[in-house]
């Protein structure tokens, strides 16, 4: 299951610098607007704790650890939504990914330009908010008219896709994100389907300096981005992006000394996967062996043969049955015979909802 989150904001905010240490890579980061011209795509993988321990005891000839995605769309500035700094490129890109990513500059340096000579993380998030909002609205105004020929036709269906795009019109015109709107699920399944850019849920990351990552709260561009998030139901993390760069170029244990010296317990990437997967409803399983021990990425609510589809789509087709314990269990008997005596192996059938950190092994016939 590939998802990918899309990193915006405005120029110099620090984007390039994060995207660095998400992916250990080393894309353009200089001091002017639009150095990223072509969004980089970068690939990093999810250090599951759970899926290390396993490893260890069975010993196979690779683990693979699930992946996530990041997408470095280049600085939006205002006027995006109307072509300006190359804005139609970017809001194109923005809509290839499942999430966004937004990153604030909550902190002075004045060896860093800010491309509007000022500091205010609320003004920042709102404008580059704004552009999505205009980009949508465009979007929905041109959609509409199809959809009336569609009813004009006794198309079905088309009467209710037209009553919602009539709702989502009137919430851009208010200057509101279509996430600010409450669908049913049906309707969820469709507006996903129109791919507007403020339907996508929004992790709000606050670039701050060094010095704050001990007690974020102390800064006050953090406390305001705090609350504008807070207000339209968004998630917020505060992260010091170059030291996340820093750490990017160190092994585990110098890391783990870092950290330490630091005075933090993980490090800000870690957060923002785990805030990640939460925004997206994400769970992992695993599977098990001496072959391989691997991780596999699934929606929370997904049942049993679909995420046996996650592992090739031969076993969704002809699932039989799961053979499931959890990792918690197996981490307390430690071997699958001792899980047997006790109980704790289950045989699931195909209305089985997979939790986070169970092992399954499929049966399926084709």
């Amino acid at each position: 299951m590939s998802l990918t989150a899309g990193i915006v904001g405005l120029p110099n905010v620090g984007k390039s610098t994060l995207f660095n240490a998400i992916t250990n890579s080393r894309v353009e980061a200089a001091n002017y607007p639009f150095a990223t011209i072509e969004p980089n795509v970068g690939i990093v993988e999810v250090r599951d704790e759970r899926l290390t321990n396993l490893s260890q005891i069975f010993e196979p000839e690779r683990t693979i650890y699930t992946t996530f995605e990041f997408t470095d769309i280049a600085g939006l500035v205002k006027g995006a939504s109307k072509g300006e700094g190359l804005g139609n490129q970017f809001l194109a890109n923005i809509r290839e990914v499942d999430m966004i990513c937004h990153v604030v500059r909550c902190f002075e340096n004045n060896d860093i330009s800010h491309v509007y000579n000022r500091i205010d993380p609320e003004e920042d998030a709102a404008i580059i908010n704004m552009e999505l909002i205009m980009a949508d609205l465009q979007s929905c105004e041109n959609r509409m008219p199809k959809v009336e020929k569609r009813m004009k036709a006794k198309e079905k269906g088309a009467d209710t896709e037209y009553r919602l795009l009539n709702r989502i019109k009137e919430c851009l015109e208010q200057g509101h994100m279509i996430t600010s709107l409450d669908f049913e699920p049906d309707e969820a399944k469709t507006v996903k389907g129109f791919q507007f850019l403020t339907s996508k849920p929004v992790i709000y990351i606050a670039n701050i300096a060094e010095d704050d990552m001990n007690d974020p709260d102390s800064n006050p561009y953090y406390q305001k981005l705090k609350a504008f998030a807070l207000s339209e139901n968004s998630g917020i993390l505060p992260i010091a992006a170059k030291i996340e760069e820093d750490l990017s170029s160190l092994d585990r244990e110098e890391k783990e000394v870092f950290l330490e010296e630091l005075g933090l317990a993980h490090s800000g990437l870690d957060d923002l996967i785990k805030k990640a997967y939460d925004t997206l409803g994400l769970r992992t399983f695993f599977t098990v062996g001496k072959d391989e021990c691997r991780g596999w990425t699934f929606r929370d609510g997904m049942k049993a043969p679909e995420c046996a589809g996650v592992i090739h789509t031969d076993f969704e087709r002809g699932f039989i049955r799961a053979e499931v314990y959890s990792y918690d269990d197996f981490m307390e008997f430690r071997s699958e015979a001792k899980l047997k005596e006790a109980g704790k192996l289950r045989l699931e059938g195909k209305e089985y909802l997979p939790k986070d950190g169970d092992i399954m092994h499929f049966r399926f016939h084709v």
